[in-house]
């Protein structure tokens, strides 16, 4: 039997008033607390990689999108510091609170279906993490591939300054082994994200010094 998944509830000022199932707080569009953890690689000299998640084709929102390279919704009484078990559960990764670096709370609202109306208020985090790409323990339900993508490039991408960049990763064969290839892609082929939450991404890099994860 599934689990129902309680989240908090919030009014547009961000004051707690309530509780309420995942369901219900999309179908009626309420607004609920959301943690997102980018992984950063490389260095600020040679430049930083951001690294997407490719979204499993079965998911209800994106499917088949390069995404955060973690996110997840907060339950009820959670505070961010809880959101580091999406990334144990999603990518296998042990990480302590101390080591994320906070970019911010970002606030967006938007229409995905009839019934499904997301109004979140996102905690926006960056974690320093070299691993190569085989090693990351995915949540196959989830993810169908990790994807990674110069960061300045990305940002060209967005602000409309380029069309296409590459993105090198892996994807999955039908026994979970990691078929290594690179892509060219476009905007189209990226979750969407606004303006000013890729700017506490980008603002945060900025910030971050050279020295080795």
């Amino acid at each position: 039997m599934a689990v129902t998944e309680i989240l908090d509830i919030f009014n547009e000022r961000r004051e707690l008033i309530g509780t309420a199932a995942r369901s219900e707080v999309h179908e009626r569009g309420l607004w609920h607390q959301v943690f997102h953890c980018w992984i950063v690689s490389g260095s600020a000299a040679a430049g930083w990689q951001l690294l997407f998640q490719l979204r499993h084709p079965d998911k209800e929102s994106f499917p088949d999108k390069l995404d955060t390279s973690s996110a997840g919704h907060l339950l009820a009484g959670e505070t961010p510091e809880d959101g580091l078990r999406e990334l144990e559960e999603e990518l296998g990764l042990n990480a302590r609170y101390e080591q994320l670096v906070y970019c911010g709370l970002h606030r967006d609202e938007y229409r995905i279906s009839e019934h499904y109306m997301d109004r979140e208020f996102t905690h926006v985090h960056l974690h320093r993490c070299d691993l190569p790409l085989e090693a990351y323990r995915v949540q196959h339900s989830e993810i169908s591939g990790l994807f990674r993508v110069e960061a300045e490039a990305f940002r060209e991408l967005i602000e409309g300054r380029r069309t296409t960049l590459s993105a090198k990763g892996l994807t999955y064969d039908d026994q979970l082994r990691p078929v290594f290839e690179e892509r060219s892609v476009t905007l189209d082929d990226f979750t969407d994200n606004t303006p000013e939450y890729y700017g506490l991404v980008f603002g945060a890099l900025e910030g971050l010094d050279g020295s080795e994860s």
